[in-house]
C-alpha cells in the first residue's frame, strides 16, 4: 500500500455559480463514495440541477470545483467523459430520431457500450425501437434517456429528476427498473435528485440536503429511518421542569406539561434523564423516511413531500 487516498467518485469543493446575480450554488462542499447511491433533496431552487450540471461541466463554476475521479470534466480530456452518463431533467434528445437510432449515435461516444444491454431494455420496457423520439410518450421518453445512460456502462451516473412528470405508477415502475439494473451494474456510482421522498428512501444510501446552493447537512438513509423518532413526554403538574430539553431534538414543541419532539436518539441511553423524572412519561414513535424528511428541509415543504427543483439555470 501506498497511502494514498482513491479519490471520491465525485468530488465538489467550495462551488459557486450565480445567474444574473442570483446564487445558485453558494459554496456546496459534497463528496460521493465510489459506488454509492447519493440522493440531493431540497426545496425549489435549492441549487440541485444548477449542482448536477456543474459536476457534468455543462456549466462552468464562477469558483470552486467540481470532479469526477480527480478530473473536471471542462478540462479534462474527452476519454474522461466516456466515464459518466447524464439524465437531464428536461429531457433534450434528438426528436427526429428513432430510439434505435439514437441508440446507435450513443455508442460511438462510450467504449464500454452494451448494445445488448439497450436491445434488451428497449424490449423489456415496451419501447418501439423504430418511432421518432418525438412521437413517444413522455413516460417512455424518459425511459429512453435512462437506458441510454445504462447501456453506456458509465462508471458514474448523473440523474436530474430522473422519474420527473411522470405518474405515480409510471414512477414506481420506473425506479424498480433502474433499481434492477442499477443492481446488474456492480460498483457504478449514482447522484441524482429527486423532489419525491419515495424515490430516496428506495434508491439511495446517502441524502444530502440542500439549501440556497449549499448543502445543509448529509445522512445515511438507513441511520436517519432508524434513529430518528417522535418522541412524547408528559410531564405530572402543569409545566416541564426548569430547563428541559430533549436531546438531539431538530424541532420540539412544549404544550402545558407536555414536550413533543422530533430528535435523532443515537440509542435509548439518550432518554436516560427524562425516564429518571418521577411521574413523567416518555413515549417513542417511529417516523416514515418521508415524516422525517419534511422536517429536515423544514415547514414550508407540502404535506405531499414534494420539493420541485429549478428546470432552469438559476
Amino acid at each position: 500500500m501506498n497511502g494514498t487516498a482513491e479519490p471520491a467518485a465525485i468530488s465538489v469543493e467550495g462551488l459557486h455559480k450565480s445567474f444574473r446575480g442570483v446564487r445558485a450554488v453558494d459554496g456546496l462542499d459534497l463528496r460521493v463514495a465510489s459506488g454509492g447511491v447519493y440522493g440531493l433533496v431540497g426545496r425549489n431552487g435549492a441549487g440541485k440541477t444548477t449542482a448536477l450540471r456543474t459536476i457534468m461541466g455543462l456549466l462552468r463554476p464562477d469558483r470552486g470545483r467540481a470532479q469526477v475521479f480527480g478530473v473536471d470534466l471542462i478540462r479534462g480530456r474527452p476519454a474522461s467523459r466516456e466515464r459518466v452518463a447524464y439524465v437531464s431533467q428536461d429531457l433534450h434528445l434528438p426528436g427526429w430520431m428513432s430510439t434505435a437510432e439514437l441508440s446507435r449515435y450513443c455508442s460511438h461516444f462510450y467504449c464500454r457500450w452494451d448494445a445488448a444491454l439497450a436491445t434488451d431494455l428497449i424490449r423489456r420496457w415496451a419501447i418501439d425501437a423504430k418511432r421518432q423520439v418525438a412521437l413517444l410518450s413522455g413516460g417512455q421518453r424518459r425511459r429512453v434517456a435512462v437506458l441510454l445512460a445504462l447501456a453506456s456502462r458509465a462508471e458514474v451516473l448523473v440523474l436530474d429528476e430522473p422519474a420527473a412528470g411522470l405518474d405515480p405508477i409510471a414512477r414506481r415502475a420506473l425506479i424498480e427498473e433502474l433499481i434492477e439494473a442499477l443492481a446488474r451494474q456492480d460498483g457504478c456510482t449514482v447522484i441524482f435528485s429527486t423532489h419525491i421522498i419515495a424515490d430516496l428512501e428506495r434508491l439511495a444510501d446517502t441524502i444530502g440536503l440542500m439549501d440556497r446552493g449549499r448543502l445543509t447537512s448529509e445522512h445515511r438513509t438507513e441511520d436517519l429511518r432508524t434513529t430518528t423518532k417522535r418522541v412524547q413526554v408528559v410531564f405530572p403538574g402543569d409545566v416541564p421542569p426548569a430547563g428541559f430539553s430533549i436531546p438531539g431534538a431538530i424541532r420540539s414543541t412544549t404544550a402545558g406539561a407536555v414536550v413533543t419532539a422530533i430528535a435523532r436518539l443515537p440509542d435509548e441511553q439518550a432518554l436516560a434523564q427524562a425516564r429518571a423524572i418521577p411521574g413523567a412519561r416518555v413515549q417513542v414513535f417511529s417516523l416514515s423516511l418521508e415524516d422525517i424528511m419534511i422536517e429536515l428541509i423544514g415547514p414550508d415543504v407540502p404535506q405531499d413531500a414534494t420539493v420541485e427543483d429549478e428546470g432552469v439555470e438559476a
